[in-house]
């Protein structure tokens, strides 16, 4: 059974950078949709580690009793902007049902009970986020900039951020796997 590519970009879609986003943030970025009309589009990176120390009172993470819980780099507007992505679907809580299984949201007590609980969610925390203006994400996907697939709590929690970028387009198959294989570094082939 072949996949027939996704051809539409919405809430819920995977981009997947191309190879010619050869440098800076977007280089073999993976990017959550998270919101997409006609007025724009906003986005979490999802493969990128974050290396930063946060102030206990803030997150604990080191403490946390969840072992499901990991913090990216979500974009580059507003780093200061602390969002939680996540499989919980807590009716108490204001909520955006991404697609199946995953949510984004949630106040700071929120995430602090989610933390605190052994058998919790998965649960990534993202500082900032990725947005494009009326029609820029489409004008970008049409010249090739980005591929697209249908998120998973598979790809998004499960499969390391390493690995993501190779581990989607070897999913999709034909010469999206072919691109898989080009090495990070051209200047060592």
């Amino acid at each position: 059974m072949e996949l027939i590519p996704q051809t539409q970009i919405q809430r819920g879609t995977l981009l997947i950078a191309s190879p010619e986003l050869d440098s800076g943030l977007f280089f073999r970025a993976v990017i959550l949709v998270c919101e997409h009309s006609s007025a724009g589009s906003f986005g979490l990176l999802i493969n990128k580690q974050l290396k930063l120390e946060l102030p206990e009172e803030v997150l604990n993470i080191s403490n946390a009793a969840n072992p499901n819980v990991t913090i990216r780099a979500g974009g580059p507007v507003q780093t200061n902007q602390m969002m939680i992505l996540h499989t919980h679907d807590d009716p108490s809580q204001q909520l955006m049902k991404i697609c199946d299984g995953i949510f984004l949201g949630g106040d700071l007590q929120f995430l602090q009970e989610i933390l605190a609980d052994e058998e919790g969610p998965h649960v990534q925390v993202s500082f900032g986020y990725v947005g494009w203006g009326a029609g820029q994400l489409e004008r970008e996907f049409l010249d090739g900039s980005w591929f697209i697939h249908p998120a998973s709590t598979h790809y998004i929690f499960e499969v390391p951020p390493e690995e993501l970028w190779r581990k989607l387009l070897r999913d999709m198959g034909g010469r999206y796997a072919s691109l898989s294989m080009i090495p990070d570094d051209l200047s060592i082939n």
